[in-house]
């Protein structure tokens, strides 16, 4: 049989409906039914070695069935008295499962798996049983367990894929030229040992081989999804160039940001569209990196524009690009919805006349009357706050498609990014710049709540700053959330010396900005804030982040949060408080 064949031809015709009901349609379905677990069966132990509690697999042969009628209204019993292959007996109890009866004979053998009970002799009582069936499929070896439902049992689906397996293989590897080369099993060798492994390595070598597989597929899917080539404009990287922005930067650039730099200036002067992911926690310099980019873009004539979420990050953002820029003879323009209607006149005039060669913003960028005499290269920062229309309005302002360089300080696994980001190049920023230290991370339960803001008061009087972050804006007695509002009342009670201030969501942008920016002159020691300040603004004095009902966060918020505290030399500490009702977390 060829996989293209049907599954049916495998078994007989009472059977068919059985493989149609989970899907399984051609003999290549079955190839690839694979397991959803395993059962170690190559020596199942004796009645007589099991311990009372002790959850067990047996073989056993069955001697008598019946069914008990109990004192308790509505329970009913099914009682298999059966022996081992030592002769030691053993009563197999079902409760209210009568169908059992009539799926077992006397005389087969089982393999059942429940919990033991030693009380008047040793019972089991059966969450899973299965007849051995004439093929040695099911005991004596690793077996796998299938995905399956009620009527359908293991031993048929085993025996069935064993069918398929036997007529179908060997089949033509497609990776056979580079198989050796990563050291991956043949193709039709890893399809037996993913079903019928002879040890844990083998199974393990064909899983390898299986997700190596699904891997290439998905990135040829990525590839296929790009929609090929898209060509853009080639730029012209000079050494000089590249050398008289490093000069001009008042610190030294990490090894990983000089290699990042490299990828973009090869992209950039390639006739191909540049789409890069750039990726790097907070304070790993992934603006410099753009800034770098955008100066290229520069130097050929063309424009530039920074696309940032909120206006605290855009004014930002310009400020950094400005003094990065600047000595370079590129013009930075800043455009906000909060601007004057002369003042956003003005910044549209001088993008539309290429006096400005950089455009920095937030959503304002792309909103109607805007325009660029040239735009080659658009950059979006934490691009994952962008929707998908909102960045092709963005390339829209373009008159040929300009190069694309988005950044986030999410980590993406490589599987993930090429399911979001499949037309995209990645490139990682893995190294942060010299003086920064780690973030040293601590995970409370509530009971040290206090111990938490102590340690809080002390880092304010040493003239630092401190976050706290609430996973709530309002209290909800259902999770029993530390919400914003009702956190920012408490720690005014219990920190009153503390200068603090309170950020959410729900206020209005400029409110927003505005405590963000006072937060960030120093006008308060302890900002009370919901995961707004995920996405945000540099506090160079931040050295503590207290994160409160952590186990409501995901893993990349908390990985986002923690980035916010310590810059440059300063030592940095995030505390994970775990909620009432989640003391471990």
């Amino acid at each position: 049989l060829t996989p293209q064949d049907a599954a049916h031809l495998l078994v007989p015709p009472q059977s068919r409906k059985k493989l149609t009901e989970l899907s399984l349609h051609t003999v290549r379905d079955l190839l690839h039914y694979y397991p959803r677990r395993y059962e170690d069966r190559r020596t199942l132990p004796g009645v007589r070695f099991l311990g009372d509690g002790q959850k067990a697999t047996l073989s056993v042969k069955v001697l008598s069935k019946e069914l008990v009628k109990t004192p308790k209204k509505g329970m009913q019993l099914v009682q298999v008295r059966a022996q081992d292959a030592w002769g030691f007996r053993v009563t197999l109890v079902w409760f209210n499962q009568t169908w059992v009866l009539s799926q077992i004979q006397e005389g087969e053998t089982l393999i059942v798996t429940g919990r033991v009970q030693r009380r008047n002799g040793v019972q089991l009582y059966v969450e899973h049983f299965e007849n051995e069936g004439t093929e040695s499929l099911s005991t004596g070896r690793i077996v796998p367990i299938y995905p399956a439902k009620e009527g359908i049992g293991q031993a048929f689906l085993r025996r069935t894929v064993h069918r398929a397996l036997e007529t179908a293989l060997p089949l033509p590897d497609p990776l056979e030229p580079y198989r050796e080369e990563h050291r991956l099993l043949p193709y039709s060798e890893a399809l037996r040992q993913i079903h019928f492994p002879e040890d844990e390595e083998a199974l393990k070598q064909a899983l390898l081989r299986l997700k190596f597989d699904e891997y290439v597929l998905l990135e040829l899917k990525a590839l296929l999804d790009a929609g090929g080539l898209v060509l853009g404009r080639s730029f012209k990287v000079e050494e000089t160039w590249t050398e008289t922005f490093k000069k001009t930067l008042p610190f030294p650039l990490t090894r990983a940001q000089e290699r990042v730099m490299a990828e973009i200036a090869q992209d950039m002067q390639s006739p191909r569209q540049m789409a890069r992911l750039l990726q790097g926690d907070v304070g790993s310099g992934k603006t410099v990196v753009a800034a770098f980019a955008l100066y290229l873009a520069a130097m050929n004539g063309a424009q530039g524009a920074l696309m940032a979420p909120t206006e605290i990050l855009a004014k930002q953002h310009h400020q950094n690009l400005t003094r990065y820029l600047f000595p370079l003879g590129v013009r930075v323009e800043l455009l906000l919805g909060s601007m004057t209607p002369k003042e956003r006149e003005g910044a549209i005039e001088r993008l539309l006349s290429g006096e400005a060669q950089v455009a920095v913003g937030t959503h304002a960028l792309i909103q109607e009357g805007v325009g660029f005499k040239d735009l080659g290269l658009a950059v979006v920062d934490e691009e994952h706050r962008f929707g998908v229309l909102q960045r092709r309005a963005l390339l829209k302002l373009a008159k040929v498609p300009p190069d694309v360089l988005v950044m986030s300080a999410t980590p993406i696994p490589r599987s993930l990014a090429l399911t979001l980001y499949g037309d995209l190049e990645v490139s990682i920023l893995d190294e942060m710049p010299p003086g920064r230290k780690p973030v040293k991370t601590k995970v409370l339960s509530h009971r040290l709540r206090l111990q938490a803001y102590a340690f809080a008061r002390e880092e304010v009087r040493k003239g630092h700053q401190v976050f706290v972050v609430a996973p709530a804006i309002e209290e909800s007695e259902e999770l029993d959330l530390k919400a914003a509002t009702a956190l920012y009342e408490e720690l005014k009670g219990l920190l009153p010396e503390v200068r603090m201030a309170l950020l959410h969501g729900r206020m209005p942008a400029r409110e927003k900005d505005s405590v963000m920016e006072a937060f960030r002159k120093g006008e308060f020691d302890l900002l009370v804030s919901t995961t707004v300040v995920e996405v945000g603004v540099d506090i160079p004095r931040a050295s503590l982040i207290i994160v409160e009902n952590a186990e409501r966060f995901a893993l990349a918020q908390l990985h986002r949060l923690r980035g916010r505290a310590g810059w440059r030399a300063m030592e940095g500490y995030a505390i994970l408080m775990a909620g009432e009702a989640s003391p471990t977390t």
